[in-house]
């Protein structure tokens, strides 16, 4: 490696992982290394000086663990827990100095390895406290059935990091890992949940009431976006959901209102802080597309289901494939590098998958302060802030020292700067920060024998709330929305969570939750209640409203996705299923759809930009006008279309946001591509159709200095390594779809369809594809080996046999 690195030097590599580490949201630290992965990792064994052991003893049982010839390991044992050994083995061959980063950033340790320039992630995540939020799960999932199967995973990453050679990344930045333990477990499923459910909406909202006031807040971001493409309540798919009536003198009518539900003035946060809490946001682009079809409408005469989440495209990739086989059952799927058991996949019985459900489970609380902030009302009583000191070790520079402070909601986080016209303390309450038992919920999928051990799965799923879809051989199919949402209440009525609370008056509190603690859970929606549908004819879910206000009586959120995907999703599963006899066949081409619909939603603006435009320009202009909309590769008109879209958005930031403090950044207040569509000539100098002009120059520009002939030649698989070097970076193909299409790749993000299954329930093979190599070892003949065939749409078999090259044979008891 050090041979090939040519001058790499290890400061260069220092300063590559602190800016890698802390982009991307909450997924950022996968980004930030040299190769995060174990050299010793799939089917490159012979890459490393020192052969692996042929056999190693597991206390836990005979297992065996063979890779195929896709770089994925196949796993089988009689005892679940040597099973999990196995697993743990593997991924600790094969993903270590990537887990080990996670580890670090959720526990605000990337400064001890990298250096000041992860202080500010450091900070928020120790604030946070993620990690007592962690160990609090832990403290709860130890006296289930997960337990022994989670602390023998443990022992077998363990016992790679100790049989094989420490992957290059921890003797380039000089350091060894600490051995993984359950709470690290359960902290990578936190790092999962904040990534799709951590937002900071709330706090951007009430900055533009406070700063441009009410009406441009709501126009800017609205509470709800105009469409009917809802999850639920679809004419024609829909067959037995019912909406919830219970106990009225219980359930008081809900309001999604976007007025102002709360005692206080709407105040501006800090920009210094603001600032800080945009630096650690995960990316609101985190989102899926899946969907299912009943069995009476597909040609074999079972139901199929697909799942694509949308998420980070990296090096190596973010999801860990893998084949899990034991008596009682054969799971495939990915998992995230520290779990144990598969998330997305398919077992003997049935198959599912997730998408971003898009509920708030987050609230922020202000205080009335005293004794130099020390205390704090709630309520009647005074209280003092849970504060103590800790100490954010820094490589390379003096240690610095963070204060921790709690409310009874949860996390406090405080501005550094900032008058009396800024809050100064904000309390942060998130489902996430209680325990919960997510673990024992995928535990319970991997082993489910069907819908109704799915149904009782999912009663365990605390975190995150996401749209499970699931279909099985038995011809069921289930959508439902899972995890825990909370009820806020004031004075005992119900309100929404679209305001920050006055949590001195007691604004918006939920019953029976306990930061860093077990949660009664007594004040959120009871599970029958949730958004659910048993055995619709067909459900399709791509992060659209859930369900309609008036159909549903409590408030699950206001930040839904722009419906582009929700809306074309629709239309092609209503066609297909209007037509009869779904194929697997059909079903993969839907997940290569590139039919982009916001140039339908953009056509006003395109043709008020006309009128101002002639020559070739105009031209253009027309050519996408009369396009089809589909994001092709060999299109010049999509590379138009999008880069005409960056450059209004950056027009309408530049003279929608003046007004806001000059300390901001304005670009992270603008609003989603569905909103700016209808924002009129009041937004804009001097006028709309005059900026859309501007807007689309100013494209053609890019796309001529970019040498770009073709849409391929711009949206291509730039997925490269923090380090850019080029032996490190996978290869640049050329690909279709773009951030709105179901073919989902977002070149400007890097992110898009990080796995895609289709798995038809009638004997016939799944389908399936990663986005890269499972071999994160770059002298591994498959280290990319997937990338081309995901850029081009296509798949490779989905089976759950024992095949490939043994890798290790696991004897139990005391045999080496």
């Amino acid at each position: 490696m050090t041979e090939r690195s040519g001058d790499l030097t290890r400061r260069a590599l220092l300063a590559a992982v602190a800016g890698g580490a802390t982009a991307g949201g909450a997924l950022g630290p996968v980004r930030g290394y040299l190769s995060a992965f174990a050299p010793l990792s799939g089917g490159a064994w012979d890459a490393a000086s020192d052969d692996p052991p042929s056999r190693v003893r597991n206390p836990h049982g005979e297992a065996t663990l063979r890779y195929d010839d896709e770089a994925v390991p196949r796993i089988e044992a009689d005892e679940e827990a040597a099973l999990c050994f196995a697993a743990g083995y593997a991924h600790g061959a094969d993903r270590l100095f990537q887990m080990d980063l996670q580890r670090r950033q959720l526990r605000g340790q990337l400064s001890e390895v990298v250096g000041e320039a992860t202080l500010d992630s450091d900070r928020f995540h120790v604030r946070m406290d993620f990690a007592a939020a962690a160990a609090a799960t832990w403290d709860l999932v130890r006296d289930t059935e997960a337990a022994p199967l989670v602390e023998a995973y443990c022992e077998g990453v363990n016992r790679a990091r100790e049989d094989l050679p420490a992957p290059v990344e921890f003797e380039l930045l000089d350091y060894e890992p600490a051995p993984w333990t359950p709470a690290d477990v359960m902290l990578a499923e936190k790092q999962i949940a904040w990534t799709l459910t951590g937002s900071f909406r709330t706090l951007r909202k009430e900055t533009l009431r406070a700063e441009m006031g009410a009406e441009a807040a709501e126009a800017l971001m609205p509470g709800r976006l105009d469409h009917d493409a809802a999850i639920l309540g679809h004419a024609d798919a829909t067959d037995d959901w019912e909406v919830p009536n219970g106990d009225a003198a219980r359930r008081p009518p809900a309001t999604n209102d976007a007025g102002d539900g709360s005692s206080r003035a709407a105040v501006a946060t800090d920009p210094g802080l603001d600032r800080r809490l945009s630096a650690v946001e995960p990316p609101e682009w985190a989102g899926s597309n899946s969907w299912a079809v009943g069995a009476e409408h597909t040609e074999g005469g079972a139901p199929i289901m697909a799942n694509d989440p949308h998420l980070s495209l990296m090096v190596p990739p973010v999801w860990y494939e893998q084949v899990l086989r034991h008596p009682d059952y054969r799971v495939r799927g990915v998992t995230f590098p520290g779990v144990p058991f598969v998330i997305i996949g398919e077992n003997d019985r049935g198959a599912w998958g997730f998408t971003n459900a898009g509920c708030d489970v987050i609230d922020f609380y202000e205080y009335e302060t005293r004794n130099d902030g020390t205390e704090y009302r709630h309520g009647d009583r005074w209280r003092s802030f849970d504060t103590e000191t800790r100490t954010i070790e820094v490589a390379g520079a003096p240690d610095r020292e963070v204060e921790v402070k709690k409310s009874v909601h949860g996390a406090v986080l405080g501005a550094d700067a900032g008058g009396d016209e800024f809050r100064s303390e904000l309390g942060v309450a998130w489902t996430g920060l209680s325990a919960t038992n997510a673990t024992n919920g995928i535990l319970g999928i991997n082993r489910s024998r069907g819908a109704e051990d799915i149904d009782e799965a999912l009663r365990d799923f605390g975190e995150p709330t996401q749209c499970f879809v699931y279909a099985d051989r038995e011809g069921s199919v289930r959508y439902r929305v899972t995890g825990r949402v909370p009820i806020r209440r004031t004075d005992g009525e119900m309100v929404p969570g679209t305001r920050v609370f006055d949590g001195s008056a007691r604004e918006g509190e939920w019953a029976g939750y306990t930061p860093y603690g077990e949660s009664s859970w007594e004040g959120f929606i009871p599970y029958e209640e949730m958004p659910h549908d048993d055995d619709p004819d067909y459900v399709g879910t791509a992060n659209q409203r859930v369900v309609d206000d008036a159909d549903y009586p409590y408030y699950l959120a206001e930040n839904y996705s722009e419906p582009f995907r929700g809306i074309r999703l629709w239309e092609r599963l209503d066609a297909l299923v209007d037509r009869g006899d779904v194929t697997p066949a059909d079903m993969r081409d839907l997940q290569r759809d590139v039919r982009d619909g916001r140039l339908d939603h953009y056509r006003d603006v395109l043709q008020a930009a006309r009128t101002e435009l002639s020559g070739d320009a105009r031209s253009d202009l027309d050519a996408v006008l009369d396009w089809d909309g589909e994001a092709a590769r060999d299109a010049r008109e999509p590379l138009l279309f999008v880069r005409f879209l960056d450059a209004y958005e950056g027009r309408f930031v530049a003279d929608g946001l003046s007004e806001l403090d000059d300390r901001r950044d304005p670009s992270a207040y603008a609003p989603n591509q569905w909103v700016l569509a209808t924002l009129g000539d009041g937004w804009f100098e001097p006028d709309r159709a005059s900026a859309a002009a501007d807007a689309f120059e100013t494209a053609r520009e890019q796309v001529d200095a970019g040498g770009w002939e073709t849409y391929g030649d711009y949206n291509r698989t730039a997925i490269d390594h923090p380090f850019d070097q080029s032996f490190l970076n996978y290869p640049r193909y050329p690909t279709d779809g773009s951030a709105a299409t179901l073919f989902n790749f977002r070149v400007e993000s890097g992110a898009g369809s990080s796995w895609r299954q289709v798995c038809p329930m009638d004997g016939t093979t799944s389908r399936c594809i990663l986005p890269g190599g499972n071999d994160g070892n770059v002298y591994a003949d498959d280290y990319d080996g997937q990338l081309r065939r995901w850029a081009d749409g296509e798949y490779k078999p989905m089976d759950r046999e024992m095949r490939g090259d043994l890798a290790v044979r696991f004897a139990g008891g005391d045999d080496e």
